[in-house]
């Protein structure tokens, strides 16, 4: 157990009970959209967001398939919307721990807010903490392709934007105190455990990637040359950790680059046998940036089926072809190491005969499938919330009213009812806003 796992076990009491009319699990772009949209209709908003900054995944992204749109872009003005609208609380680095269902719209939750050792109404954002700390350890938001430090800000343009300490990692030697103009630097802080009271419930706690590493075949984590797409995302992406897209085992421009589709994605043997519905499209579209970012790479995608089911998707796998990725029909039996830190390919070439066949490249994208958020119907403590079989909450009535769960007064959009891409996602976190504005009118009308 970590020194933050100790700390939170013992969090303090927030007197008295505030209330709000909504309440908003997760920060997102489903979190977003939903809690602008209930805002602008007069509703009083909280926001509550596990990770220090608001944003979810999408502002990790490149850009957007298939218009190629600047996926920061489009997210970071969502981001100052939210947090300076008067009817929204945003509360980051926070998680839902209970939500009691006291009667029809009323309920009561319990949120943990933990302490980022920093105190949040003196910090500027300077960054000189960051300057000053000497600990470096890897960064989650480039998924260990650089590095950040102990005490940081987690991005450039975090919502809000304001520094942390990594106690687990900290070795307390006194630079980040020492360097912060405004004294904002508190070892001392505590936990605080804040009460609420609300009329409805969005669920949007989004997915969480496949862990590759089940896919032992496959290497990951074994080879520095076999990377996830979302690390080639942020290679590709105007905040990348570097200047070009290098591979990392020598910071060399790789001209042979493969994509595995379905990596972690319809496969029973690693328990996920759905399809999640964006692999296909957000690999094509790294082809095609990779295509210019390096104009003399080859890009070769290995795939089971291309499922360009949407608007303009089937143009854009056409488009791809046309530009010259070379999509090879036939699923990855197994990676291995070859010279140079190169990477052997081994499938199975189903469009000439099912034979074995084996391809040498320079670096292999494994276009990770996504599974949802786990531990979410445990937070509600006296009302059953019902998931399916894949983790995913159900919807009773998916077509009259898709964004409804078991418990009414509870809505839920975005990945964390199924895999599918950002308008789909923004779409159902609309719908989810007005069913919980018709539902509280509808309460509050008795």
């Amino acid at each position: 157990m970590g020194i933050l796992s100790e700390i939170l076990a013992h969090p303090m009491e927030q007197p008295g009970v505030e209330e709000y009319d909504v309440l908003v699990i997760g920060g997102g772009i489903a979190g977003m959209e939903a809690s602008l949209d209930l805002a602008e209709m007069g509703f009083k908003v909280l926001l509550v967001e596990k990770d220090p900054s608001i944003g979810g995944k999408m502002f990790l992204l490149s850009k957007v398939f298939p218009t190629l749109d600047c996926a920061s872009c489009i997210s970071t003005p969502r981001m100052a919307a939210v947090a300076h609208h008067p009817n929204i609380r945003v509360m980051t680095y926070s998680e839902v721990k209970s939500i009691y269902k006291k009667g029809e719209g009323d309920f009561e939750v319990e949120v943990l807010k933990k302490p980022r050792f920093v105190i949040e109404d003196l910090c500027t954002g300077c960054g000189l903490c960051e300057k000053a700390c000497p600990v470096i350890v890897p960064k989650e938001y480039d998924f260990g392709l650089r590095g950040r430090k102990a005490a940081f800000i987690p991005f450039d343009t975090a919502v809000p934007k304001i520094a942390m300490i990594d106690i687990d990692h900290c070795i307390f030697c006194g630079q980040c105190e020492l360097a912060c103009p405004v004294g904002a630097i508190n070892f001392l802080q505590k936990p605080v455990l804040y009460k609420f009271k609300v009329g409805a419930v969005v669920i949007a706690t989004g997915y969480r990637l496949f862990p590759i590493t089940r896919k032992k075949e496959y290497m990951y984590g074994k080879l520095a040359n076999v990377i996830t797409a979302m690390q080639m995302d942020r290679l590709l992406s105007p905040t990348r950790p570097f200047n070009s897209v290098l591979r990392p085992s020598d910071g060399r421009e790789p001209m042979n680059i493969a994509f595995v589709l379905c990596s972690g994605s319809r496969d029973r043997t690693v328990g996920n046998p759905l399809c999640s519905q964006i692999c296909c499209m957000y690999s094509i579209k790294q082809a095609q940036l990779l295509m210019g970012a390096l104009p003399l790479a080859d890009i070769t995608i290995y795939y089971m089926d291309i499922r360009a089911f949407g608007k303009g998707f089937e143009e854009f796998y056409r488009q791809a072809r046309d530009m010259g990725v070379m999509f090879v029909k036939g699923r990855v039996a197994k990676i291995e190491p070859a010279e140079d830190d190169n990477i052997a390919v081994y499938y199975e070439d189903i469009e000439n005969g099912g034979r074995l066949r084996k391809a040498i490249h320079d670096l292999v994208v494994l276009s990770v499938g996504i599974l949802p958020n786990p531990g979410i119907a445990e937070v509600f403590k006296n009302a059953k919330l019902e998931i399916d079989e894949y983790g995913y909450i159900k919807q009773p009535e998916n077509y009259t009213s898709p964004s409804e769960t078991s418990i009414k007064g509870v809505f839920a959009a975005g990945c964390v009812v199924g895999p599918k891409d950002i308008p789909d996602t923004v779409v159902e976190a609309a719908s989810a806003a007005a069913q919980a504005a018709a539902y509280l009118r509808e309460v509050r009308s008795k």
